[in-house]
């Protein structure tokens, strides 16, 4: 995170590894359990849990520490980042998915562009896929994951760490930059990020087509053949200790869930919601289930409607969600 332009003040906000997904017979109908722990996505679920306590630290009774948040008040209604904080993403390499479906030796040869842009290839949604790595093109009809199905063995499929990362339109959570330490490509990694959505129409008056500035770095890391391990570890500012994931499991190697998942962070959600509900445009009466108060978020939810269109109208496939059972839970259940 930078607040100015001078880097060397900027602040490292949370660290994370990771490149599984969970085993779908782990899947928890609690919200208890992460799907996904690529270290893009943990990323940016800690990125959530320090907005959440930013919020919290605002509506402080201190005065030194609501003038410390990042936050300010909206003239109407809600909460704004102050105008000069901007969040950037280092990632070791490019993300999975379309970011990263290229020769590796056209890595650096940015002036010859992309030799084959119109390849069916290029621009396709992806899945990862159950125990393994690597992704998959998605079908161009909807996928329906069931619960039963998936837990009687069909492979549970999560999307792709490229597609998740364009699909990130909160305005709160917007990158400036996306930064790769190995296998960057400037066609490619704008095309995953927002080039082959460009035509997309009727977002929400707050939410626009992010394009963040995309970049390499001079010495770029070397590849590192080798299994990848079945852990993931998170770490947010603030925190006294590192926390560490079997991806397989969705929780850590004692059976708990993680501070990221689900129900912990919908848990801060309503603590906050509480606090907030007077000057919030979403309005819940009471919080039920989960899935219940995403859906109360209807600008969130319309402009993430209206990207996944914009994936099928170009042609790159229909997105696939989990399983509906997923969501259903509340904090009481």
């Amino acid at each position: 995170m930078t607040t100015g332009t001078d880097v060397k003040e900027a602040q490292v906000i949370c660290v994370s590894t990771g490149t599984k997904c969970i085993n779908g017979e782990y899947m928890s109908d609690r919200g208890l359990a992460l799907n996904d722990c690529h270290a893009e996505i943990i990323a940016r679920r800690s990125l959530i849990r320090y907005l959440y306590t930013e919020l919290e630290h605002f509506l402080c009774n201190s005065k030194e520490e609501h003038q410390k948040s990042i936050f300010v008040r909206c003239e109407k209604h809600g909460y704004r980042l102050k105008d000069n904080v901007q969040f950037h993403l280092y990632i070791s390499t490019s993300p999975c998915g379309d970011a990263r479906i290229f020769s590796p030796h056209e890595a650096g040869v940015e002036d010859q562009g992309d030799r084959h842009p119109n390849r069916k290839a290029r621009g396709q949604l992806r899945t990862k896929i159950e125990s393994g790595e690597g992704t998959i093109p998605v079908r161009s009809s909807n996928t329906i994951q069931t619960w039963d199905g998936v837990l009687q063995g069909e492979r549970l499929l999560t999307m792709s760490c490229s597609d998740k990362i364009a699909r990130a339109h909160s305005p709160a959570i917007y990158f400036s930059s996306i930064i790769l330490g190995s296998l960057y490509h400037a066609d490619h990694l704008s095309r995953a990020m927002y080039q082959r959505i460009a035509d997309i129409e009727d977002l929400p008056q707050q939410f626009t087509l992010n394009r963040p500035l995309l970049s390499g770095i001079s010495n770029a890391e070397a590849r590192q053949p080798g299994k990848a391990p079945n852990f993931s570890v998170n770490w947010t500012v603030g925190d006294q200790a590192l926390e560490v994931i079997n991806a397989t499991t969705g929780k850590d190697d004692m059976g708990r869930p993680s501070r990221l998942c689900k129900q912990a962070l919908y848990s801060r959600w309503v603590r906050l919601h509480c606090k907030l509900s007077p000057t919030l445009r979403i309005k819940v009466s009471k919080p039920g289930t989960y899935h219940e108060a995403k859906q109360a978020a209807l600008e969130y939810h319309s402009a993430k409607q209206t990207l996944i269109k914009a994936f099928h109208t170009a042609g790159l496939g229909a997105w696939v969600k989990k399983p509906t059972e997923q969501d259903q839970f509340s904090l009481s259940s």
